[in-house]
């Protein structure tokens, strides 16, 4: 799964539960879900951003 993927998922179940579509056990089941999709967006967020870090610093300059 890549990252686009991930959102996309992510939204569909934000989207379920915004509509009430999802019973209660399913509901505990899509968070579980949704909360796995947060915590690998996040971690493809930071690993992007300190590609990008290293990509923008100067040579012999510390990254930020």
């Amino acid at each position: 799964m890549d990252y686009k993927e991930a959102i996309t998922r992510l939204e569909e179940i934000v989207n379920r539960i915004d509509n009430n579509e999802l019973e209660l056990d399913q509901l505990a089941d899509k968070i579980k879900e949704a909360n796995t999709l947060i915590a690998y967006c996040t971690e493809r967020l930071t690993r992007a951003d300190e590609e990008v870090g290293k990509l923008l610093s100067k040579p012999g300059d510390e990254p930020a």
